[in-house]
């Protein structure tokens, strides 16, 4: 086990490291082709879109990823009897988007050229959706090479389409343009799709694997929902941000140029710029979750504990140099990457405050894999509650995109301190 743990990671650390790549290559192409006004544009509708995404699989990767490594020989029923379910809710919530979306471009974005790109989400969520139950089952066999070779054809597929198709969609406007952008994630998700599909074991299949088995169900339920509920509200609070901001900064006096222009630099180039490392700490979570679910199950409390410490340690050995380089040289990393040093200014002030954010994702996926789930989500829950009253009291204290920034690290802090309290409470970690 401890081997697997190790390949597993290795494996996962370099896929990840191949897909951040691509999506830097991405980030690159896709700046220069739509410029930082579609940049704005796109991160307008970004977390509405991750709203969606978290809403059409209702936390069901982690739940399948937890439940197959607990009882292999049901893996088949578990994935297959949760389909249907799925795909009919898919679509349920796809008819919702088509009905919400005028309501959410003029009246909440205010700005009715999101109004394309947002309809355009509905289409991927079902392709998603499949993709991530698919992987979910992979990790709870921690069989990972699948879900890194899927993810690296995936990134690939989403680079060539934005190289070849977005620059000759600009010829008929941005709003064309950034709909292209987003809709380039079917084509992708689905190349994703098929590759998995290719490393699933040959297993007869009938109907009655198709049929929910109420006990799984929920067993299922429970795991998925209090996920689900931690990466909503996650989620909503994202989703909240520019209509905070759009509303309060233009009350206070700013323009909506400014703020889209501001708000499309912060979350286009120094966000992702400070997330480049998470593609090891992603990694080390995806990895720790059924090697902690596994052990934590069968009482083995002091595996448990080397594993996550293990997790933590590699975390910050990645975390923590990467950030003196965030702090010294950001300039010179954001010309290196985006070929821009828009935002600058804003690095140094949050990269030592996303240390703790590196082992936010190992912790979360500790507290899940003990069964702890709830916990995760009550961390997220007042992080985002502290996020959102900070956000609003700095937006009118008139510091401009400041007030996001500010907002961002206290929601950081605040999870990633619950997260270490309750994981040292339950394992008594020292």
């Amino acid at each position: 086990m401890k081997n697997k743990f190790i390949k597993s990671t290795v494996i996962l650390i370099i896929g990840g490291f191949i897909t951040k790549i691509l999506g830097m290559v991405i980030k690159i192409a896709l700046t220069r082709t739509i410029k930082t006004d579609g940049i704005g544009l796109y991160m307008m509708i970004l977390p509405t879109f991750n709203l969606f995404i978290t809403l059409c699989n209702l936390g069901m990767p982690t739940a399948i990823t937890k439940l197959v490594s607990e009882h292999k020989r049901k893996s088949k029923k578990i994935v297959l009897s949760i389909i249907p379910i799925i795909i009919i809710y898919n679509i349920l919530l796809i008819v919702l988007i088509f009905i919400i979306s005028p309501f959410l471009s003029n009246n909440l974005l205010h700005n009715s050229n999101t109004y394309y790109p947002l309809i355009a989400t509905s289409i991927t969520l079902p392709f998603i959706t499949i993709s991530s139950i698919i992987k979910g089952y992979f990790f709870g066999k921690e069989r990972v090479f699948p879900n890194t070779i899927s993810n690296i054809v995936e990134q690939l597929a989403r680079l060539i389409l934005t190289i070849f198709l977005v620059s000759k969609m600009m010829k008929y406007g941005l709003v064309v343009a950034v709909t292209s952008v987003v809709l380039i994630n079917v084509i992708s998700e689905f190349s994703s799709i098929v590759v998995l599909l290719l490393f699933l074991p040959k297993e007869k299949i009938d109907k009655e694997d198709f049929k929910v088995d109420n006990s799984i169900l929920r067993e299922m339920l429970g795991i998925s929902l209090p996920t689900t509920m931690a990466r909503l509200i996650g989620s909503i609070t994202y989703f909240l941000e520019p209509i905070i901001l759009t509303n309060i900064l233009k009350y206070v006096g700013y323009t909506s140029e400014y703020i889209t222009l501001e708000y499309g630099v912060i979350n286009g180039y120094v966000y992702p710029l400070l997330l480049l490392p998470s593609f090891f700490t992603l990694a080390i979570s995806s990895a720790i979750l059924p090697v902690v679910s596994n052990s934590y199950s069968n009482r083995n409390y002091s595996y448990t504990k080397l594993k996550i410490k293990q997790a933590l340690f590699f975390s910050l050995l990645i975390g923590v140099p990467v950030t003196i380089l965030f702090i010294f040289i950001p300039d010179v990393l954001l010309k290196l990457v985006y070929n821009t040093t828009c935002g600058s200014q804003y690095i140094p002030i949050i990269a030592p405050f996303f240390i703790m954010h590196y082992i936010q994702a190992p912790l979360t996926s500790s507290l899940s894999g003990m069964g702890y789930a709830k916990e995760a989500m009550r961390g997220t829950l007042y992080g985002s509650i502290i996020k959102v009253i900070s956000l609003i009291i700095f937006s009118l204290l008139r510091i401009g995109l400041w007030s996001l920034v500010i907002s961002s690290i206290l929601n950081i802090a605040i999870v990633t301190i619950h997260h270490i309290y309750y994981v040292r409470k339950y394992l008594k970690v020292k």
